[in-house]
């Protein structure tokens, strides 16, 4: 069984003053992705990054919210996570075990703190990853290009070595194949 995550699509992420790595193309590669997975019956797990103990990203304000333009779902399922990684301390790990889950697909942003950090959390946990390449995002930082930081990371993520699980890197049209 299979399930969609998807990491910290929020407003407070998306500004002006830190624009994101082909934002339009990830989300329009994440909503694709959500309709496929909807429509297979597999879960759509939106994930949302609760910042208060930083001052930011508190949920109800403007910027705790998702982005306009990624589609939700009644039947989406919503976690909220107060660290990097997605499985810290939230039920995400538990609720994947319930439903039988055993593939996880990966997208969000960004893609060198929340995406890198649930991406190994995940692996520890043996579960199969599939991250799609060109399905997340992160802002240009000091000293590194955003495209170069999805680049490096799809690298190493597509050559660590598995645990009992698996990881593959792929774009959103080679994933896309495997799922119909």
């Amino acid at each position: 069984m299979k399930a969609l995550l998807i990491i910290d699509m929020q407003k407070g992420s998306f500004t002006e003053e830190t624009p994101r790595h082909q934002k339009d193309l990830v989300i329009e590669r994440i909503n694709n992705l959500s309709d496929l997975f909807r429509s297979l019956q597999y879960p759509v797990v939106i994930i949302q990054h609760d910042g208060t103990k930083e001052d930011c990203f508190i949920p109800g304000t403007d910027e705790w919210q998702l982005l306009d333009e990624i589609v939700t779902k009644p039947e989406d399922i919503f976690i909220s996570k107060t660290a990097n990684d997605s499985f810290y301390q939230t039920e995400l790990d538990q609720l994947l075990k319930a439903k039988g889950i055993n593939q996880i697909t990966i997208t969000g942003s960004a893609t060198d703190f929340c995406v890198e950090a649930t991406i190994q959390s995940a692996l520890v946990k043996d579960y199969d990853l599939a991250v799609i390449g060109d399905g997340h995002t992160t802002a240009d930082r000091t000293h590194l290009k955003a495209e170069l930081l999805v680049e490096h990371y799809n690298w190493v993520w597509g050559n660590l070595s598995p645990t009992q699980g698996s990881i593959k890197v792929l774009s959103f049209d080679e994933y896309s194949k495997t799922l119909v």
